[in-house]
């Protein structure tokens, strides 16, 4: 891993808690329907590499430039790590921590 990409931030209303953000400084940088038919709500700070998503659940997704090679360093340490899944906004392989947190791998 080599940096902490996307913090998803479980909210109940997407649309209210876009508003919320917007007032503290926040930058809306994505807003499209996502693969499950929710709208992925993704914001920043200007001139920080480090955004947020307003989701249904909790997750953190941290940028990798070879997903394949960083799955096969954490099985080998016993880390259960899921399926590569391949969009067209990258690889993303999720995978949870020792109180069932969710992280996730994002290859571009």
């Amino acid at each position: 891993m080599k940096s902490l990409e996307i913090i998803m931030i479980p909210v109940k209303d997407r649309q209210k808690a876009k508003e919320f953000y917007l007032n503290l400084g926040f930058k809306v940088l994505v807003e499209a329907p996502d693969p499950h038919g929710e709208t992925w709500i993704q914001m920043g700070l200007p001139g920080s590499n480090t955004s947020i998503s307003l989701a249904g659940f909790q997750g953190i997704i941290c940028e990798t430039d070879d997903i394949e090679t960083n799955i096969r360093q954490y099985e080998s340490k016993g880390i259960a790590v899921g399926k590569i899944d391949n969009t067209p906004w990258g690889k993303f392989a999720w995978f949870k921590d020792l109180d069932e947190n969710s992280l996730c791998l994002h290859q571009k």
